[in-house]
């Protein structure tokens, strides 16, 4: 008989329901007391997502997922394109009735165990008064850093105290949360009224839950931990991360033969000599900045691992494949670099980074691509594309000075659209040829990682705390 339940909801996107089974598996390695069941809301723009929930059961089986009724209308395009945080944070919402169903009908029906926690993701915040309603704790499981936390609990203060939102022609803000001051370039998520009220509600609602668990660890991020415990209108903070799945996906047929491939290939490159491009399931470009990469990579002369994929079309978030490489990239590229770089489509992410023969790592800089990175020790040369991307590039490269910036211009006032071939060839050579320091710093955080989630590590002892927490179904 189980001791308690625990219900997790995150956000219907493919990163946050990795986050959050790697999360739910943590809590069953170290104490296999919960039932944990995992709501599934739909995400009607990402066609992927559904066989990627199979993939999740299959490989947790001790995990039960529950897809939730497909009765909300979707968020339309012009919403999502106004703000997609905004849209989804409403479509979101309103599934309020069918989760408390979900939890009453085949959650608490069909077991005894008193439910410990809700567990909701960051945009998932509706859920505390379902939670609340039904009488048990909630917990926040916060997917970002802790700085984008802060940076939520610091958009939520200027609500409160009147002030005004972000404009282009504002100085540089001081954010506690940032050890330096953060210019309104790199917070483009931000630059529209919804986007900003959005992240100012729910830091603003954060502050119902019972507990904040976030996918970090505590000596990368010292800085904000420090700032985050100096403040006593928040609940406690558990950092527990970094929470990195090295197992992967089970493979079978073609996307086994391309990882056999990819590992082969990479087998036969000397040590840290090759630069590494993937940007995340959204991170697709024309084919007008594809050419302009390929030429950089070409003119830098080092070796590279590129994970290429097109914009997504109309209608959809995730970016799609293609392998008709040579109508697309310019002529005579695939002959010039054909003993020196590698194309893919999808690609082992964390094998990859793993490798001894990755040097560099071309990022999108999204959360859970940057743990995976600052674990392997791989130093990181900065592309941000889309939502919280452009401010973790910035803490990357200002605050904790393990990235090369590629697109971050802090003279501009807006977000780089286009990349030009000389820029990414002057990264990837100050990278590869320049950059002994950064691979050094980057040693010693990967150091660090490892020891926060070993026994007596300051993520390991963080998650201890939650689960007696969670045991004692104290609030």
């Amino acid at each position: 008989m189980k001791k308690a339940q625990l219900v997790f909801i995150p956000s219907p996107g493919v990163g946050h329901l990795v986050s959050a089974a790697q999360f739910a598996k943590l809590v069953l390695d170290r104490n296999d007391s919960f039932l944990i069941t995992m709501l599934v809301i739909n995400n009607p723009y990402a066609e992927s997502i559904s066989k990627y929930i199979e993939s999740l059961a299959s490989a947790h089986t001790q995990i039960k997922f529950i897809a939730l009724p497909e009765t909300i209308a979707p968020p339309s395009a012009e919403a999502l394109a106004v703000s997609a945080e905004h849209a989804f944070s409403c479509y979101i919402n309103d599934h309020k009735t069918i989760v408390r169903d979900a939890i009453v009908n085949q959650v608490m029906a069909n077991n005894p165990a008193p439910i410990a926690s809700v567990v909701f993701d960051l945009f998932c915040t509706a859920f505390i008064d379902v939670a609340r309603e039904l009488g048990v704790p909630s917990h926040v499981f916060f997917t970002s850093g802790a700085a984008f936390l802060g940076l939520m609990f610091y958009l939520s203060d200027r609500e409160e105290y009147g002030q005004p939102k972000f404009r282009p022609t504002d100085p540089d803000y001081i954010i506690p949360f940032y050890a330096n001051p953060v210019p309104y370039r790199v917070l483009p998520l931000l630059h529209n009224d919804e986007g900003y009220e959005t992240f100012a509600y729910h830091g603003r609602k954060f502050k119902d839950a019972n507990g904040i668990i976030i996918n970090t660890f505590s000596e990368v991020e010292s800085h904000v931990v420090h700032a985050l415990l100096a403040r006593d209108d928040i609940p406690p903070i558990f950092n527990v991360g970094p929470l990195i799945d090295h197992r992967g996906k089970s493979l079978s047929g073609s996307d086994a033969v391309k990882r056999d491939e990819i590992i082969k290939w990479l087998d036969d490159q000397p040590e840290k000599s090759v630069v590494f491009l993937c940007f995340g399931s959204g991170g697709g470009f024309d084919e007008a900045q594809l050419k302009e990469i390929a030429i950089g990579l070409e003119k830098s002369g080092h070796r590279f691992l590129w994970s290429i994929r097109l914009k997504p079309s109309k209608g959809q978030l995730h970016a799609s494949y293609f392998d008709n490489y040579g109508e697309i990239l310019p002529e005579g590229f695939l002959e010039k670099t054909e003993n020196t770089g590698m194309l893919c489509g999808w690609a082992p992410q964390v094998e990859i980074l793993a490798h001894r023969a990755v040097g560099a790592f071309v990022s999108h800089c999204g959360w859970n691509s940057t743990l995976e990175t600052l674990w392997y020790g791989v130093p990181i040369i900065t592309w941000p594309l889309y939502g919280e991307q452009h401010i973790n590039a910035f803490q990357l490269v200002k605050d904790l000075g393990l990235a090369v910036e590629l697109t971050l211009d802090f003279r501009r006032d807006c977000p780089i659209d286009f990349v030009k071939a000389e820029d990414i060839t002057k990264a990837v050579k100050t990278m590869m040829e320049q950059g002994g320091e950064l691979r050094n710093k980057a040693k010693a955080t990967s150091e660090m990682a490892q020891k926060a989630v070993v026994e007596g590590g300051s993520s390991y002892v963080a998650l201890g705390n939650l689960i007696d927490q969670w045991l004692e179904n104290k609030p």
